[in-house]
C-alpha cells in the first residue's frame, strides 16, 4: 500500500512540475487570469453604459413615442447582437473592423464583449424601467418634474435598484463568455491552459485547473449577487 501511495504521489507531483513549475508555465494560468479579469470587469462597464443608453431610448420611445429612428436603430442593434454568436462577433470585430489596424486582443476583445453584453443589459434595464408603476411617472410631473427630470430623480434610481441582481448574474454570465477569446490569439485563462497542455501534451492537469479556477471565480461572484439580492429585500421591508 505505501508502495502503491509512493508511486502515485510521485506521479502527481512530476505532473506538478511538468504543468506548472517546469519554465515557469504556471504564468501561463496566472497571466491568463489577469487578462480575464480585465476584460470581463472592463466589457461588463462598456456594457452597462451600452444598455443603459439603449435602454433609456426604448424606453421613451414606449412611453411617449419620440425618438422613433433612434429606437428602430436600437432595434436592429438588438436583433443583430442577441441573433448572432459572440464568438463570430469577436472574429469580424478582429478580422474584419480591426484587421487592418495594430490594436491591443484585449481592447478588441473588451469592445467585442461590451458590445454583445450591452445588447442584454438593455433588456435588463428595459424590463426595470418599464416594471416602475406608471404612478411614479404621474407623481413625477404632479410634482412639475419634465419627463427626463421624472425618469433621473424618480424611475431610473429605482429601476437600477430593480435590476442589480440581474446585472450580476449578467457579470457571470460574461464572465464565462471570454473564454472564446483565444479565438483571436489572445492568451486568456483559457487559452493559457491550451498552451499549457500543447507543451506537455497531458491535457487533464491544466484544463482540470483552469476549469476548477472558473468554478470558483462563478462561485464568489455567485454568493456576491445572492448577498446583494439579500441586502435589497431588506432594504424594501
Amino acid at each position: 500500500m505505501q508502495a502503491w501511495v509512493a508511486e502515485k504521489w510521485t506521479w502527481f507531483s512530476g505532473q506538478i512540475y511538468d504543468n506548472f513549475i517546469k519554465d515557469d508555465r504556471y504564468l501561463y494560468i496566472t497571466n491568463g487570469l489577469k487578462a480575464t479579469l480585465v476584460i470581463t470587469f472592463s466589457a461588463v462597464i462598456l456594457g452597462i453604459v451600452i444598455g443603459f443608453l439603449i435602454a433609456t431610448i426604448r424606453s421613451t420611445y414606449d412611453k411617449t413615442g419620440k425618438l422613433k429612428f433612434a429606437n428602430a436603430i436600437c432595434s436592429i442593434y438588438l436583433t443583430v447582437i442577441r441573433g448572432t454568436p459572440v464568438v463570430v462577433q469577436l472574429l469580424i470585430i478582429y478580422f474584419v473592423i480591426f484587421g487592418s489596424v495594430n490594436i491591443s486582443k484585449i481592447i478588441v476583445a473588451i469592445i467585442a464583449f461590451g458590445i454583445n453584453s450591452g445588447a442584454y443589459v438593455a433588456e435588463i434595464f428595459r424590463s426595470g424601467i418599464m416594471s416602475i408603476d406608471e404612478g411614479q411617472f404621474e407623481a413625477g410631473r404632479s410634482l412639475g418634474f419634465s419627463y427626463v427630470q421624472t425618469m433621473r430623480y424618480i424611475v431610473m434610481p429605482q429601476a437600477f435598484k430593480n435590476v442589480l441582481p440581474a446585472l450580476g448574474n449578467e457579470f457571470i454570465v460574461l464572465l464565462k463568455e471570454t473564454s472564446v477569446a483565444g479565438y483571436i490569439a489572445l492568451q486568456d485563462l483559457a487559452k493559457g491552459g491550451d498552451i499549457i497542455r500543447s507543451r506537455t501534451f497531458s491535457a487533464f492537469f491544466p484544463l482540470i485547473t483552469v476549469a476548477i479556477i472558473y468554478l470558483i471565480m462563478v462561485i464568489i461572484f455567485s454568493r456576491l449577487v445572492k448577498l446583494l439580492e439579500r441586502r435589497l429585500r431588506k432594504s424594501d421591508r
